[in-house]
């Protein structure tokens, strides 16, 4: 599978990981989260949790006040949350 936007997809064989990293960056702020074959069940279903992932974090950010044209630290803590509650 080819990667999207804000999506890349690792299939390195000399790594342990393989699997998709959601990288978004947004008023100063980035998010990374790695979503491994291993644990979701497999590349299609680490996929579609790396992507409900995403669109919960745009959806969150693009709602969210800005303080001094940043993110506010109220904003990046609810989507560091959701990386660790992410689609299992």
């Amino acid at each position: 599978m080819k990667s999207r936007k804000n999506l890349t997809r690792f299939t390195y064989e000399t790594t342990a990981f393989q699997g998709w990293r959601l990288c978004l960056s947004r008023s100063g702020s980035t998010f990374t989260k790695y979503f491994s074959d291993k644990k979701y069940g497999g590349e299609r279903k680490a996929l579609k949790a790396a992507t409900a992932t995403l669109e919960e974090v745009k959806t969150t950010i693009d709602g969210s006040r800005k303080v001094n044209n940043k993110l506010s630290k109220t904003t990046t803590n609810k989507v560091h949350k959701l990386f660790k509650t992410a689609y299992n």
